[in-house]
This record gives structure tokens, C-alpha cells and sequence, in this order.
């Protein structure tokens, strides 16, 4: 289990309409360049997933394009994996199959302790979505080389593997929702604004 450390807060608490009543401390979770390469991924892929539903050469392309935007996000993404702020990086969330295997246990319980970063179980579905999406894109540009062009197996493996994707990011939503409610915060809002209420006793940092 980790260790809970304490931590300054980066916004200390504020007033609310001078009124004496206090509005809960937030604290900088998500840095500028996570939030824009994570909406990135999401528009790109969605992009992709809707130019399959239109016909014609322009919807093709715009197709194409997104795969490589796709491509281009994660590979920064990963980048900022390793040389980014704290919570960017893969070191910090991605926990071992043990802890993993605990910290689901205690979501069962209703036991889990509240995560500023992401959630074990959050931090591998990162993983598992970064790796589909880059394998998802790349067997799409598979596609379109001279050598693979109207290969079944190769079409079929974009397909299944666009469909999985899909799925994963189904289950992502969820789980952020699902977290959300139960931890009595808007996580999908703290992707936008990059501040999540700040930690508290008990808390992991």
C-alpha cells in the first residue's frame, strides 16, 4: 500500500460570497498537455469511427488522417509518460498485478481508498486504451500499403480491433462516472479544468 504523504495544496480554501462558508480545496492533478493530447485521442478516434459511416473519397481520407493523428497523440502521450509532471507519468499509476488485484477487492467492499492520480484499475485501462488505439491505427495504415492492400486478415484485425476499442472506451466512461459518484466528484469535468478536489486524509498521492 502506499504511503500517504502530505502534500501543499496548489488553491487554498476560498470563500464563498464572503458569507463565511467555504468552498472544498482543489488541487492541479492534470497537466495542460495531458488534458490536450486526452481530448485529442478522444475527438481523433471519434473522427475515425464516424468517417467509416460516409461514403466518398473525402470521407476516406479524413479517415486516414485521423489513424495518424491517432498515432501522433500517442506517441507523445507516451513521451509524456516518461519525461512528464508526476501524475502524467505511466510510473506513477500503473500499479503491479498484485496491488491491482487489492485495490479491486476493496472497490468490492466499498473499502477503496480515494486516488488523486488515477485508480489502479484507471491507470491499466489507460494502458490497455493507449495500446489498442495505437494497434487499431496502425493496422488501419496497414491497410493502405501496396503490400497489404485487400489482404481479409489484415481488414478483419482493424475491424475487431476498432470494435474493442470502442468497448474499452465504453467501459472507461463507466468507470469514470462510476468513480465519480462514489468518491463525490466530476472526474470528466477535472480532464477539462485539470483540478480535482485536493487530497485528503486517507487519500493517495
Amino acid at each position: 500500500m502506499d504511503q500517504h504523504t502530505s502534500r501543499p495544496r496548489d488553491s487554498a480554501t476560498e470563500s464563498a460570497g464572503g458569507s463565511g462558508r467555504t468552498a472544498a480545496a482543489t488541487q492541479r492533478v492534470w497537466d495542460r498537455l495531458v488534458r490536450v493530447l486526452h481530448w485529442a485521442l478522444v475527438l481523433s478516434v471519434l473522427t475515425a469511427w464516424l468517417t467509416t459511416k460516409l461514403p466518398g473519397a473525402t470521407a476516406a481520407k479524413v479517415h486516414e488522417w485521423a489513424g495518424y493523428l491517432v498515432l501522433a497523440v500517442i506517441a507523445l502521450r507516451v513521451i509524456w509518460g516518461v519525461a512528464g509532471p508526476r501524475y502524467a507519468r505511466f510510473a506513477q499509476f500503473v500499479r503491479s498485478p498484485a496491488h491491482t488485484l487489492d485495490y479491486a477487492r476493496q472497490l468490492v467492499t466499498h473499502t477503496e481508498p480515494r486516488h488523486l492520480g488515477h485508480n489502479p484499475l484507471g491507470g491499466w485501462m489507460i494502458v490497455a486504451l493507449l495500446s489498442c488505439a495505437a494497434l487499431t491505427a496502425a493496422s488501419g495504415w496497414l491497410y493502405t500499403t501496396d503490400r497489404f492492400w485487400g489482404i481479409e486478415w489484415v481488414e478483419t484485425t482493424h475491424i475487431w480491433l476498432t470494435n474493442l476499442l470502442l468497448t474499452l472506451a465504453a467501459v472507461h466512461v463507466a468507470g469514470a462516472i462510476f468513480t465519480g459518484w462514489r468518491q463525490r466528484e466530476n472526474l470528466i469535468a477535472a480532464m477539462f479544468t485539470g483540478k480535482k478536489r485536493a487530497a485528503q486524509p486517507g487519500d493517495i498521492e
